[in-house]
């Protein structure tokens, strides 16, 4: 028989470990192994088995105390079933199987639930916004339906003059208990009601103007305020404009998702923007004032003299707004791009020809020279033989 682990080895704890950090590191064994999950697993079950056991005596202080001084050698000879001797039975796991066999059998994180004060659901919309705007922020308009109060019945769901029952399935608790038959025992299983839905009401006789819900979905404008420096992606968070609290709990918030849309010249990293300028060749030989195009508009710059193409400049402070402080810009970076003509008349082409010589010589005196040399590798560039 193989020799058993540590208890706080299997569970991934030191031995100085809190009841909450037991309980979480066990959860995640039992989540991870249990047989539901893993159906004919055999090891996956030994490891459940194994975790349940080690569990069951770390989160007891008597047996924790009795372990820790006398190891397993405290516990042997056992008392009763379950794995390893232990009885389960009498232990309370519901919160931790709650959200093991909830998940299996619909009921999710129920267990959270309650009837009390509750907020409402955020709401979720896109906005789509320029280039410009998100730099330098805009106010925008939304038409939205959300749903208010119904003045008839204020919110209760039930027909004027009546009013809703408590739930008698779960006494107006909103949840109900289920016990169920696992490996180890008896396990307390707390779900939403199914007969009031949570809410611990029953409505008999429904507002028909809301049709039981308690609120009416109406139009309503909302302004939206969109920060300078915003980007694609981002959201803003309108408090209080989601859906109705329930059990007078607050409003859910609206969260707004801003798209950008793609600029044809500016491009944006962080609080940077990267561009191109073209410049024409003379202005790239000889230097002189061009005309950027910046969020601001155009400004000017004066370019040096032999400036080549895919050079890049900075402009300091043309960049976007920071989200955080107003105060601060980013930089603009522009690339420099050498335009060549695609279509010239005669004249202009004799005109780049007679610059072309002036530069570089004449076309017949580099053929002429070329041949010379040819000539001069032909006499002095082999050694006769002898």
């Amino acid at each position: 028989m193989a020799e058993k682990r540590d208890y706080y080895e299997v569970l991934g704890v030191s031995k100085s470990a809190s009841d909450s950090e037991l309980k979480s590191a066990y959860r995640k064994l039992a989540k991870k192994y249990h047989p539901d999950m893993n159906p004919g697993d055999k090891e996956a079950e030994a490891k459940f088995k194994e975790a349940s056991e080690a569990y069951s005596v770390l989160s007891d202080p008597d047996k924790r105390r009795q372990y820790d001084q006398f190891g397993h050698a405290a516990f042997e000879g056992g008392a009763g079933g379950g794995a390893g001797g232990f009885d389960f039975n009498g232990m309370d796991m519901g919160d931790i199987f709650g959200d093991i066999f909830g998940d299996f059998f619909g009921g999710g994180r129920s267990r959270a639930q309650n009837n009390g004060p509750m907020k409402g659901q955020n709401l979720h919309h896109t906005i789509r916004i320029t280039f410009e705007e998100a730099c330098f922020g805009t106010e925008k308009e939304l038409d939205l339906p959300l749903q208010d109060e119904c003045e008839s019945c204020h919110g209760t769901g039930a027909k004027a003059g009546t009013t809703p029952e408590t739930c008698s399935k779960c006494g107006g608790k909103g949840q109900v208990v289920y016990t169920q038959q696992s490996l180890f025992g008896m396990v307390r299983n707390v779900q939403t009601c199914p007969d009031c839905r949570g809410t611990g009401k029953i409505i008999r006789d429904k507002c028909p103007d809301c049709h039981g819900s308690g609120y009416i979905t109406r139009k309503r404008k909302i302004s939206v305020t969109v920060p300078a420096g915003i980007d694609n992606g981002q959201s803003i968070r309108i408090r209080e404009k989601g859906d109705p609290g329930v059990n007078g709990g607050p409003r859910g918030d609206l969260l707004v998702e801003v798209a950008v849309s793609r600029h044809p010249i500016f491009q944006r990293q962080g609080i940077d923007i990267y561009s191109s300028a073209p410049i024409t060749f003379a202005q790239a030989a000889l230097g002189g004032d061009v005309r950027i195009k910046t969020v601001d508009g155009e400004v000017e710059y004066t370019v040096k003299p032999g400036t080549q193409t895919d050079t890049r400049i900075r402009l300091r402070g043309k960049g976007v707004p920071s989200l955080r402080n107003k105060s601060i810009r980013g930089d603009q970076y522009v690339t420099l791009v050498v335009q060549v003509p695609t279509k010239m008349n005669g004249e202009q082409k004799e005109l780049l020809k007679k610059f072309d010589e002036a530069m570089y010589g004449k076309s017949e005196e580099k053929e002429e020279n070329g041949e010379t040399t040819e000539k001069k590798k032909g006499r002095f560039g082999k050694k006769k033989n002898k």
